[in-house]
């Protein structure tokens, strides 16, 4: 069995995985920068990838873009909070917070979230283990190397995945030790995230070396790996080849697919369960 356990959740990810749909607030996002900034906008957008069948739904007000320059607290806030606080008054579905503020994520939790994805793994705030420890929340523990600033200064590793997965294995103990049990945590492998493209492939390859400690999650959604293979900037061009890569990273162990298009990659990820199930044993966890 495969779980995720934090709140009043104890979700089974052992056949069956989840779609977190992005609602980002910014100005600046890569893929969708200002379309979603106005509040209204943002709700809105956020009840679609409802419909269209997301399991959790990630609200942002800070881009993590390669190069994006920081926000501040209040701005954050001023971006996320009306929004969780408005869907969470008209929907069940689970609320993600994805920030690196500890400030900022104790406000969302208040406000209604579940869940704290923080792409530093919880290391970049010094505040954000303690409160990890004093809530219940579900956490998303990112594999990052330097900031969103410097992240792809020439990032080098020996061995890609056997480093993230070093990686995972020591924040795991650090985050137990601080009393953060790792029921309630899952991983993500940080794809774009201090790593070329060859990284970004290798990862995706081996991906089931990382499917043994916790659940992972995978955010690849059309972001620029698709770009460079295809050799085209064309965001639509990154449609097709995100529901490829929802369907390749299920198959090698992912259980949670953050995605901009809910309905395409809900439907891929059903049918590769469909299939795993079908022919045998999956994945050994």
């Amino acid at each position: 069995m495969l779980r995720w356990r934090f709140g009043t959740h104890d979700l089974d990810l052992t056949d069956r995985g989840l779609i977190m749909g992005i609602v980002n607030v910014t100005p600046d996002s890569f893929s969708d920068g200002g379309r979603f900034n106005d509040h209204g906008r943002a709700v809105e957008h956020a009840f679609t990838l409802v419909a269209e069948g997301a399991d959790i739904l990630d609200i942002g007000g800070e881009s993590t873009r390669p190069g994006a320059e920081p926000v501040d607290e209040a701005e954050e806030l001023r971006r996320v909070l009306p929004v969780i606080r408005a869907v969470r008054s008209q929907t069940k579905a689970l609320i993600s917070i994805d920030t690196m503020k500890a400030s900022v994520a104790r406000a969302a939790l208040d406000a209604g979230a579940d869940i704290i994805n923080d792409v530093t793994g919880l290391r970049g705030d010094s505040a954000m283990p303690r409160l990890a420890a004093e809530t219940t929340a579900g956490l998303v523990v990112m594999h990052m190397t330097g900031t969103p600033q410097t992240m792809q200064a020439n990032p080098h590793y020996e061995d890609v995945v056997a480093e993230v997965r070093g990686y995972f294995e020591r924040r795991l103990r650090v985050l137990e030790a601080e009393g953060i049990a790792p029921e309630r945590v899952v991983l993500d492998p940080g794809f774009g995230f201090g790593k070329t493209l060859e990284h970004n492939l290798v990862l995706m390859r081996d991906l089931d070396q990382l499917a043994g400690m916790r659940p992972l999650l995978i955010g690849v959604s059309r972001k620029s790996m698709i770009a460079k293979v295809l050799r085209s900037d064309a965001m639509e061009d990154r449609f097709w080849p995100t529901v490829a890569l929802t369907a390749r990273a299920r198959e090698n162990g992912a259980r949670i697919i953050r995605v901009h298009d809910v309905k395409a990659n809900r439907e891929a990820l059903r049918m590769t369960e469909a299939v795993l199930k079908e022919s045998g044993p999956q994945v050994a966890i």
